[in-house]
Formats: C-alpha cells, sequence, structure tokens
C-alpha cells in the first residue's frame, strides 16, 4: 500500500483544458478546409470570431478560453 500524496497542479488541468479544446477547434477548421494555424492566428491578434468556423461548435468552445491563457499555453509549450 501507498502513502504517496498525490500533488494536484490547477495549472497543468487548466493547461491540458485549453490544450484539448485548441486541438478541437483546429480539427474544425481542418475539416472545413481552411488553415487551422492561419485561422487560430488571426483570432488571437484581433479576437474576431469570425475567424473561427462555427463548424463543430468550435466558435463557441474557442470563445470559452482567455486569449492572454492560450497564448500563455502556446508559449509554455513550445519552450519546454
Amino acid at each position: 500500500m501507498q502513502d504517496a500524496t498525490m500533488i494536484f497542479s490547477f495549472e497543468d488541468e487548466e493547461e491540458k483544458l485549453i490544450h484539448d479544446k485548441l486541438v478541437m477547434v483546429f480539427d474544425a477548421l481542418k475539416e472545413k478546409g481552411y488553415n487551422p494555424v492561419n485561422q487560430i492566428v488571426g483570432y488571437l491578434l484581433t479576437e474576431d470570431p469570425t475567424y473561427i468556423t462555427t463548424n463543430r461548435n468550435a466558435r463557441s468552445v474557442m470563445l470559452t478560453m482567455d486569449r492572454d491563457d492560450i497564448l500563455q499555453v502556446l508559449v509554455r509549450r513550445f519552450l519546454s
């Protein structure tokens, strides 16, 4: 029997949630024939939701995330 303490990190959970949502948005954009990277970057730079398709509810999902949080996750993952 182990008595090890599990460490819970809200940051890790939040990062995973943002990652999962971005993957879903990416897939929805790709499915509709868009360049997902260009569309997501356009949204992040302008906060104009029309960059994100409504396919598979991707626009609504994108709007649930804060742009600053998205950028932090992207930079953290890119640099790690």
